[in-house]
């Protein structure tokens, strides 16, 4: 950059000799046009290196800041991505990312290219006169002040910007995600007029950020007019008086001449900078959101669990200020027991159950593994042990074969295939067109709900946890994909700990102990035959509303 200044200069000083030897006297003529294509090469060569390595620089700076971001995001609590919606976070990695990107690799490289340039420019017009030099750019400050008010304003109006940004995929990520429920109440239209009124707002938007964005050169082209003037009225009483030839002053106004493409491009760089500060406040406010739940130094690694879980006066409340959840929750889950959690939606079981693999930390009490508080461990060793099945499954839109290895590094076909098989999958995976390295579609689509549950339990199966935390695994199926996973989550939960929430208390007559929750507070424990002998009891009373008539099916004795 400091040789495309020099050069820069060097081709406004060659002016004077073609003027005062070649045009005048007639003489060096070989020499100078030899000098110039020379200098033009020279100038070349340094513009493609600073362009090429300053866009090599940004790029590299943005990959690295959008590769922190997400890990950022990524490692964050449950709770983080409650109050964030997903099309915001894509936003701030997308667009938001690229805003930065194009003030690195573009601005910055423009800043320091043209910031020489006109030191070069500058050291010439003051060579020859710094008297006229200083008289010329006198007048420069008077476009500083319109300058920084535009960029303030321009910095408002980009804020604005990327906010219409945000709701524009806010809309595309619900909308294509929810494409069945647009479709099925009829809201293509809805939808579509909603989308178009965000375009439009951002349209205005950056309609506004142009109308500030084009104002800036003209202002610095009136400034340069001005001092242009004021430079040829002086400098004519100078050639006048013979005290600068002809040549020394067409270089110096050459000079001032080539000083208005940096000028203007700087005027926006200013701006391109102004949208990038805009972006990196927003990335920065991500980035600077502190993980809820971090391991504290010198934690230990968890060894595979021998004796039991423990929920010891536990009671949890979330950030919206609506009360606790659970309250003095105290519940022991022996190694290789299987504990079921019922009670009524809104009673804490999905809560609880979010507490053993540390998705939360609890505000009150402790959760102990073999007598371990949890949050004195590493995640890695913690969540190593658990397994979790849920309701919603989610899949990724890769083969059969990679959903089932998820997290694994390496997974011979025999043990994919046992997996496969314990979970009741092997038989229409073989059916599909490519059988394990068929692509399912984004979260399994491709996939009945039954089947998408079943290779979720192959990839549980698969992992061999020694815990399992099944949440609702079977609440959305019908009665013949029920059936199938019931089987295949028997294969799962065989020698494991496991703690099962279920609507259908058909699904948990196995138990070895049921634990009724309401109101965030453990009501009653027991076996079935227990709870069902207890006249009034929460859980009878469950039981009871379930099995009548219209309900889910007769009841379902002990066994």
């Amino acid at each position: 950059m400091v040789g495309f200044g020099a050069t820069s200069g060097g081709l406004a000083y060659l002016i004077k000799p073609v003027f005062d030897d070649v045009l005048i006297q007639n003489q060096n003529l070989a020499q100078i046009a030899v000098l110039i294509i020379v200098i033009y090469l020279a100038k070349g060569i340094f513009s493609y290196f600073s362009t090429y390595l300053m866009s090599w620089v940004g790029q590299r700076t943005v990959m690295d800041l959008r590769n922190i971001l997400y890990q950022h995001v990524i490692r964050q609590s449950v709770s983080f991505f409650k109050s964030q919606s997903t099309g915001t976070l894509i936003s701030h990695i997308t667009n938001d990312v690229e805003k930065i990107q194009q003030a690195v690799s573009g601005a910055m490289g423009d800043l320091l290219m043209q910031t020489f340039a006109l030191l070069g420019y500058g050291a010439l017009v003051f060579y020859y006169d710094w008297k006229l030099a200083i008289f010329c750019f006198v007048i420069a400050p008077l476009a500083i002040y319109p300058l920084v008010t535009l960029g303030r304003k321009l910095r408002r109006r980009t804020d604005t910007g990327l906010e219409r940004w945000r709701d524009i995929t806010n809309i595309l990520h619900e909308t294509i995600s929810g494409s069945r429920i647009v479709k099925a109440f009829r809201m293509e239209a809805s939808e579509t007029k909603r989308f178009v009124e965000a375009t439009d707002g951002l349209f205005r938007t950056n309609m506004r950020i142009t109308r500030v964005i084009s104002m800036m050169p003209p202002i610095m082209e009136l400034v340069g007019g001005v001092g242009m003037a004021a430079a040829i009225w002086y400098g004519s009483s100078r050639i006048a008086a013979s005290t600068m030839t002809t040549g020394e002053f067409s270089s110096f106004i050459a000079a001032l001449f080539m000083m208005y493409m940096p000028v203007k491009k700087l005027s926006r760089v200013n701006a391109t900078l102004q949208q990038a500060l805009s972006a990196a406040s927003r990335i920065f406010a991500v980035l600077d959101v502190e993980h809820s739940i971090q391991e504290i130094e010198g934690a230990v690694e968890l060894p595979p669990l021998s004796r039991s879980i423990e929920f010891k006066n536990l009671s949890f409340a979330y950030d919206d200020g609506k009360g606790a959840t659970l309250r003095d929750v105290n519940l022991v889950i022996k190694a290789g027991q299987v504990v079921a959690l019922v009670g009524t939606s809104g009673a804490g079981k999905s809560t609880l159950a979010s507490l053993v693999p540390r998705f939360y930390d609890p505000t009150g009490g402790v959760v102990l593994f073999d007598g371990v508080d949890i949050r004195e461990a590493t995640l890695s060793s913690l969540r190593g042990q658990i397994g979790l099945v849920t309701q919603e499954t989610i899949l990724f839109n890769d083969t059969v074969r990679n959903n089932i290895g998820y997290g694994l590094s390496s997974v011979s076909e025999e043990a994919l295939v046992a997996a496969a098989e314990a979970a009741c999958a092997l038989e229409f995976i073989r059916e599909l067109p490519d059988g394990f390295d068929t692509v399912i579609g984004e979260r399994g689509q491709r996939l009945s709900g039954g089947q998408r549950q079943r290779i979720a339990i192959a990839r549980a199966i698969l992992k061999n946890p020694p815990i399992l935390v099944l949440d609702e695994a079977t609440s959305s199926l019908d009665a013949e994909s029920e059936a199938l996973l019931q089987r295949a989550l028997d294969n799962l939960m065989a020698n494991r700990t496991t703690l099962v929430i279920a609507h259908r208390l058909s699904t948990i007559r196995k138990a070895d102990l049921i634990v009724v929750m309401e109101g965030g507070e453990v009501r009653e424990r027991g076996t079935q035959e227990e709870l069902l002998v207890r006249s009034g009891g929460v859980y009878r009373r469950l039981y009871e509303l379930q099995f009548s008539e219209g309900g889910a099916g007769e009841p379902v004795t002990s066994s």
